[in-house]
């Protein structure tokens, strides 16, 4: 796998979101995360959040973790904003370096088996601790999202 580390930019996201465990996640019943993201997409929110950023990207930002990937944390689905906004949920991506995870193919098939790559690649490396205080993923294209993993 070739990872890239880029140093960050603090910036806001706002948009739609959810609280929500990994092991929730795995239970149709209990997942949160798609129908965030149906709503996001079928209200065509990404045109019409205010204050948007020229040339945003989509952004899915994993932020509020409670501890671990074994532990409740928030997922946003948006778009970046000059500003808080009213009516939407609003994150700041901390400032600072990520491990950058690239994925190409059909998603959110490329998405879900990239995090399993990123879950192995921590377990394979814990000399590299992540940060666990925002993660995200940016769409940039209709088959490619690049998944930015905050490490110490």
């Amino acid at each position: 796998m070739d990872l890239k580390r880029q140093q960050i930019d603090a910036f806001t996201v706002a948009g739609l979101q959810v609280r929500t465990t990994n092991a929730a996640e795995h239970q149709p019943e209990t997942a949160k995360i798609g129908p965030m993201w149906g709503r996001f997409f079928g209200e065509e929110l990404a045109e019409s959040i205010p204050g948007k950023s020229a040339h945003s990207p989509i952004y899915g930002v994993y932020s509020a973790y409670e501890s671990d990937a074994s532990g409740a944390f928030d997922v946003t689905a948006g778009v970046a904003v000059n500003a808080s906004v009213k009516d939407f949920e609003s994150v700041r991506i901390e400032a600072g370096e990520y491990l950058v995870f690239e994925a190409q193919g059909p998603l959110p098939d490329a998405v879900i088996s990239t995090w399993g790559k990123i879950w192995d690649f921590f377990a394979a490396n814990p000399q590299i601790q992540r940060r666990y205080a925002t993660d995200f993923e940016a769409y940039t294209g209709p088959e490619s999202v690049s998944v930015y993993i905050g490490v110490r």
